[in-house]
């Protein structure tokens, strides 16, 4: 009874914070003047008007509320979705080479044009939530013209797995990075676990017999090349013949793994693949316990034997939706209390009072890191709000 009136109590709290961040970004995102949406908004409400465009944002923001859409039904949701498929197709189509760019300038005209599969994965996964809301031939069109590129120019046939980045025509580029931070390697797990995440949605509306070959591939990368089997953390970046090259834990990227495999498994129907994913969500969620600090934050990494001890916004967002799924596989109330004590974290350190929440807090004392974007190029309503419509089904 006691877990029954717990759950209850957090799913009434996350419904109505679902619906403050959606009226957050509904009110603050909408770039009236020069098109699409905001590329930045600081910390303190600021806009940044002349900020550059991400192709992950407006995607991000067309998955947000296409998934609020189907959930709620509201027209305004329906509007913003309409917006960012428009900007998106406008101002992101490359017309001479296809694909996305990765980012426009603030009144859209294509700034960097190189081709990141990280970006172009993110596209097919909103197009397939928005062709759930209006069914537009042109929607899913576009949404396997994107799958069709991926595999023509990033799928490496000799060694499995996918290519990180190429210069706008699709040739060869010496700069892989997703962003500063990341190492310049050839493969990484966070773009696989993005392609995987994509073609699984994209899988729910066009269930054809290639696209269930390759999402069975991926998930077999992910059970034989990026998954440790000994710690059972991911393994972050790799070279081309899949040799690894980075001790990182990622504390966050597990936890979020751990119920994308399993709802990848679900989706292609095998059966060795859905206990073997079911098996790995439990292992994985044990082994990302460690991240936890002594208020039920989430910590970022550990590099070089270094424990980053920040919590980021989008960490907490996946270790609500990884522990409750964990729980539900398992019955362990372990992981039911992880999900518990880790929204009470939430709620007390990462949403913000003004609105939206925090990137993140710093080390014990949990207070706000120090300027960080609101909204920007990677500060994007698609972790928590996917959090939040995840957990509701589930509860």
């Amino acid at each position: 009874m006691k877990k029954v009136k717990e759950l209850e109590q957090c799913k009434s709290e996350i419904e109505q914070e679902l619906t403050n961040i959606l009226d957050f970004w509904a009110k603050h995102s909408i770039d009236s003047e020069n098109g699409g949406f905001f590329g930045k908004i600081d910390e303190a409400n600021n806009v940044i008007a002349n900020a550059e465009k991400g192709s992950v944002l407006n995607a991000r923001i067309l998955w947000t509320f296409s998934a609020a859409y189907l959930q709620s039904n509201k027209k305004e949701y329906l509007d913003i979705a309409n917006r960012a498929y428009e900007y998106l197709l406008e101002s992101f189509n490359d017309k001479n080479f296809c694909g996305l760019y990765w980012s426009v300038d603030f009144d859209g005209k294509p700034l960097n044009t190189r081709k990141q599969v990280y970006g172009q994965a993110f596209a097919i996964y909103a197009l397939s939530e928005y062709f759930k809301v209006n069914h537009k031939k042109e929607v899913l069109d576009w949404a396997i013209e994107l799958f069709e590129l991926i595999e023509k120019h990033s799928f490496d046939p000799i060694n499995g797995g996918y290519l990180e980045a190429f210069k706008a025509d699709w040739s060869p580029i010496e700069d892989l990075k997703l962003s500063k931070k990341d190492a310049n390697e050839k493969k990484s797990m966070n773009t696989h676990l993005h392609i995987l995440e994509a073609y699984s949605n994209l899988y729910f509306i066009w269930p054809s017999d290639r696209l269930h070959e390759k999402l069975i591939s991926i998930i077999d990368v992910f059970f034989d090349k990026i998954i440790d089997p000994n710690t059972f953390h991911q393994q972050l970046f790799f070279d081309e013949l899949w040799h690894v090259k980075s001790d990182i834990i990622s504390f966050g990227h597990d936890i979020e793994a751990s119920w994308l495999i399993h709802e990848a498994a679900l989706t292609v129907k095998n059966v060795h693949m859905i206990e073997h994913s079911t098996q790995l969500a439990v292992d994985i969620a044990n082994a990302t316990l460690a991240g936890f600090d002594a208020n039920w934050g989430l910590t970022y990494e550990i590099e070089n034997g270094h424990h980053d001890t920040d919590k980021h916004w989008w960490v907490q967002a996946e270790a609500m939706v990884g522990f409750l799924n964990a729980y539900q596989l398992s019955q362990n109330d372990l992981f039911l209390h992880s999900f518990i004590k880790n929204w009470s974290f939430i709620k007390t350190y990462i949403i913000n009072p003004t609105g939206e929440w925090f990137w993140g807090v710093q080390g014990d004392q949990n207070r706000p890191m120090p300027n960080q974007d609101k909204i920007g190029f990677w500060k994007c309503p698609y972790h928590n709000v996917r959090a939040c419509l995840e957990v509701l089904k589930r509860i």
